[in-house]
């Protein structure tokens, strides 16, 4: 498959994730809210060692250690954290008492931009690297999974039909392939490379200021423990690719 197929294909499944949202429909409140801290936790684990064991190491090849790399990383954590503060955005999993009608256009507007930086930056590490890609993509799935099921579930709670907030949810998805889209356009003229280290803020910035919260504020010791498991589990998984797939 062409670089210009597997961005595309990508962009597609990452889109298709969004309908997993559907799920939710058929679940009651209390096992909802027990399957998705626990999926939160791999998401962080996912992210962040996703890019701690493939993004980083192969970033810091590129750029020989220049300390244009490290910017980029900073720039790529910092430009999330502008978005969510700009557009008061959080991945909003607490009772739907909580959850006022108007963030759930706050919650698709930003997705839709989150998804569509996503987007540009893990189309930019297929045009580098195919595996790379393939590894990116997959600590990106982990983390919509999670989001997109709170998603759903507060757009329903916050008003919205269950067809209305399964259509415009995954319309929201599909600014990811249009962000791939754009980046492969534009490669002729500009190098992808940044997007590289500037991924790996953007995971970062995700898993450990997003995610890591939602799953690090409970007293039950047992419960943390799961949790903590599961984060491991999901650093794992990336290390297991990198031994697998190589560096």
């Amino acid at each position: 498959m062409s670089t210009f197929g597997w961005i595309v294909s990508s962009g597609i499944l990452m889109s298709a994730i969004a309908l997993v949202g559907g799920v939710a429909l058929f679940l009651n409140e209390a096992t909802l809210q027990r399957i998705l801290l626990p999926l939160v936790a791999f998401a962080a684990g996912s992210l962040i060692g996703g890019a701690f064991f493939h993004m980083i190491p192969a970033g810091m090849i590129k750029y020989g250690g220049d300390e244009t790399f490290y910017i980029w990383v900073l720039l790529g954590f910092t430009v999330f954290l502008a978005l969510e503060q700009l557009l008061h955005w959080h991945h909003c999993r607490r009772a739907a008492a909580e959850c006022k009608k108007p963030l759930t256009y706050l919650i698709l507007i930003g997705d839709g931009l989150h998804n569509f930086i996503g987007g540009l930056a893990i189309a930019g590490i297929f045009l580098t690297d195919i595996r790379l890609g393939l590894t990116a993509w997959l600590a990106a799935a982990a983390h919509e999974i999670p989001q997109e099921l709170g998603d759903f579930a507060v757009l329903i709670h916050g008003g919205w039909s269950k067809r209305g907030a399964l259509v415009w949810n995954w319309a929201s998805a599909l600014t990811f392939l249009v962000g791939g889209i754009v980046t492969y356009a534009v490669s002729s003229t500009l190098s992808p490379d940044f997007l590289v280290p500037f991924a790996a803020g953007n995971f970062l910035y995700i898993g450990a200021s997003d995610l890591v919260p939602e799953v690090n504020k409970h007293g039950d010791l047992k419960v943390n423990l799961i949790h903590l498991s599961v984060f491991i589990a999901g650093l794992a998984l990336m290390w297991a690719i990198r031994v697998v797939l190589g560096p």
